[in-house]
């Protein structure tokens, strides 16, 4: 695993945003599989601020997104697809047939299941996977449980899950229950993931996650399995780290 440790959110975001850069000059055909939250929105405007200066095009590439809420269009403006639309594909040349979302208004959700592992294996794999860290060691939306659920399910959302989003929302009762979301095998096939996280208020999970067992309690915990991860924080994030001596290091 590769460790970037840079000094706040906006150096974090640009870190991020170089190395999903690079991939897409280097394989403009890329499949990325994106996140949402608050984590990668600084992420998202450094690549539109690259497409807008001319140094990044989307147009070849393919997106497929972690997690939708159960029960929300499209066009609700607390569902992820509109998430993804404002604050990335709606401004630069993406194509948007290209640009895949769990169905949250398929209310079967063994057909909604069924069909976006259909689509995440049609694209020939995600080149690399975008995570953000919930304080609960979720992975998106896979909540700590006793098992690691392998694909994409619908899950129960944890209370602590639906505090954290209720400030998006009136009021708490309009936060959705449920969401379709990638599982821990489809995340794990990506051929790289790259998670970022900031704030002091990660860095107990961040710890426990990476430095900690591997335990479905601590879903995160998984990506110490993989082949090629790269973690990039902000400072206070990572301070639970003993062996950042500089902004780089390989665990």
């Amino acid at each position: 695993m590769k460790i970037y440790c840079e000094k706040d959110y906006q150096a974090m975001s640009r870190k991020a945003a170089n190395i999903i850069s690079a991939l897409m000059i280097e394989k403009p055909d890329c499949v990325l599989g994106l996140a949402t939250g608050s984590s990668p929105v600084g992420i998202y405007e450094q690549l539109v601020k690259r497409y807008r200066e001319g140094d990044l095009d989307f147009s070849r590439v393919t997106s497929v997104n972690l997690d939708e809420y159960k029960g929300l269009s499209g066009d609700n403006d607390q569902s992820y697809r509109y998430f993804m639309d404002t604050h990335l594909f709606n401004h630069v040349n993406i194509r948007k047939e290209h640009t895949y979302i769990p169905n949250g208004l398929e209310p079967d959700s063994q057909k909604a299941c069924d069909a976006y592992n259909e689509i995440i294996r049609n694209t020939g794999g995600i080149d690399l996977q975008l995570l953000g860290l919930g304080h609960n060691g979720h992975i998106g939306f896979n909540e700590p449980g006793p098992v690691f659920e392998k694909e994409t399910h619908c899950v129960d959302l944890a209370a602590r899950t639906i505090e954290a989003n209720k400030r998006f929302f009136e009021k708490e009762e309009d936060v959705p229950r449920q969401a379709y979301t990638m599982g821990i095998q489809n995340i794990m096939m990506a051929r790289r993931i790259l998670v970022v996280v900031s704030g002091e208020d990660k860095a107990d999970i961040v710890a426990k996650a990476f430095l900690g067992p591997v335990t479905p309690e601590v879903p995160a915990s998984i990506l110490q399995m993989h082949r090629s991860v790269i973690l990039v924080g902000d400072e206070k994030a990572l301070q639970k780290f003993p062996n950042l001596k500089q902004n780089i290091c390989e665990q």
